[in-house]
């Protein structure tokens, strides 16, 4: 129990590491080799745990999920470019968006189609964006910026329909049932959706910041970052050379979305729901996501070969668009195993510990938030941050009097931190990518920006747990 501190030890590592050398990998890699030897301390099996933690990761079906809609839909892009499917829907729209307010307002105008789930709408709407920057001529850094927190800021809020829904009202299931205490978990999580201040700010924020904020321009890094690129050379001047055909990707996202939607539906009945909206509720919107993907492909497959679509082309494109995702989902099965040596090493006890419950009431909501963005920011993960704080969070609140839906409003608040900003986060990791930008001055550039959102909710959480929260 006394030890349970070392628990800190492969975070701090991982970040060290990052900032000092601006690369993720290597400090992924030794904090969690550490992590591994903290928990078995001898030269054999430390490796071996290294190993096994990695294995758990993959073999865990949420996460597998997650790896195989990455590739898939890597896949499916690298399909639609060879097919001209990207380059025509780029040229259209290209035509009616010709300034940075276009752009950026284009990107929150595709919200109502993909706000199941961040990486899906990151990915979905990544390479497009990415494809019309050439003419607005923009900063990669705002537009990425402008992609998250359109992500982050907005889908944690939905109180259905998502892939966050599920594993949210379960986790309130669950430290209400650990303590007893009366009350329907569905409806605890929708009274909490008012009280995650840091997502309602960050929207507000990013809303102003993306319309009203001065241009900026293309950033030289970037362009440094592509002309080191000799290997993709050929790739782009072939994928230069292919013609237009704009419905070579409406008609799969469209077929995509339109199934998305359809088997959401169909499996949250399946499971007992009474409505549309809870259908959305219930469904496991993460697999349900994947069987999207994988019945678009096969569609888009045989919509390609009618339209004489060349099959090695197809197939080839295929493979490259999935292997432009690799690295982004190595990333996340080393976070994810980081996050199983820290919890081994006792780092939820440790948290529960620090806090303690001799706090004010109108007090723990802000404590909460502020030491879960500290947390999330390490691990990167909002999943994560809110099964390791969610119970700590009832607890508090139990045991002090402290408004149970603003603790967990906070709870949520401080995973949504993690998601927008942690240079280990998935969707900061994905639009880097997407983005062609260094992955730390990246996250560095967010979280500038979303400090001032964590200021502004924390003030806000300790000024409505004073009138109103005890």
């Amino acid at each position: 129990m006394e030890q349970t501190w070392l628990s800190l030890i492969p975070f701090v590592i991982v970040i060290v590491l990052s900032i000092t050398l601006k690369k993720i990998l290597p400090g992924l890699v030794l904090g969690l080799v550490v992590g591994a030897y903290l928990v078995d301390f001898s030269i054999l099996n430390g490796a071996k745990e290294s190993v096994t933690y990695v294995v758990e990761t993959i073999a865990d079906p949420g996460n597998i999920n997650i790896i195989a809609f990455l590739y898939l839909f890597g896949g499916l892009i690298g399909m639609m470019q060879i097919s001209g499917g990207v380059k025509g829907f780029s040229e259209w729209a290209s035509e009616k968006i010709g300034s940075e307010r276009g752009l950026l307002s284009a990107i929150w105008l595709t919200l109502p189609f993909t706000f199941m789930m961040p990486m899906f709408r990151i990915m979905m709407i990544g390479p497009v964006v990415k494809s019309l920057l050439k003419k607005v001529n923009m900063s990669s850094w705002k537009v990425g910026f402008t992609m998250d927190i359109s992500t982050s800021s907005v889908i944690v809020l939905l109180p259905a329909a998502t892939a966050f829904v599920g594993f949210m009202v379960s986790i309130i299931e669950g430290g209400i049932q650990k303590h007893n205490l009366e009350a329907d978990a569905y409806e605890v999580f929708l009274s909490s959706i008012p009280y995650n201040f840091l997502a309602i700010v960050m929207l507000i924020i990013g809303l102003i910041w993306t319309f009203w904020s001065k241009p900026k321009k293309k950033d030289k890094s970037q362009h440094s970052k592509q002309k080191e690129k000799y290997h993709r050379k050929g790739i782009k001047k072939e994928l230069s050379t292919v013609k237009a055909q704009p419905w070579n990707l409406i008609v799969p996202l469209f077929l995509l979305l339109g199934l998305t939607l359809f088997l959401l539906w169909q499996d949250g009945m399946e499971k007992g729901a009474e409505s549309i909206f809870d259908a959305f509720a219930e469904a496991d919107a993460t697999f349900i996501i994947l069987l999207a993907v994988f019945i678009t492909l096969i569609f888009t497959f045989i919509f390609y070969m009618i339209r004489k679509q060349k099959l090695d082309e197809t197939l080839y494109h295929f493979y490259d668009g999935g292997n432009q995702l690799m690295e982004p989902i190595i990333l996340l099965i080393l976070v994810w195993a980081l996050s199983l040596v820290a919890e081994d090493l006792g780092f939820s006890k440790f948290i529960g510990a620090t806090l303690g419950s001799f706090l004010p009431a109108f007090t723990i909501p802000a404590i909460v938030f502020l030491v879960g963005s500290v947390v999330s920011y390490f691990i990167g993960s909002s999943f994560g941050t809110w099964g390791i704080f969610m119970p700590l969070g009832v607890a508090l609140a139990a045991s002090t009097g402290a408004s149970l839906p603003m603790t967990v409003g906070a709870v949520f608040a401080s995973g949504t931190f993690g998601a927008m900003t942690s240079p280990l986060g998935d969707t900061t990791i994905t639009t880097a990518s997407i983005m062609n930008v260094p992955l730390i001055d990246y996250a560095r550039y967010k979280l500038k920006i979303v400090s001032i959102g964590v200021g502004i909710a924390a003030i806000l959480y300790l000024a409505f747990g004073y009138f109103i929260g005890a």
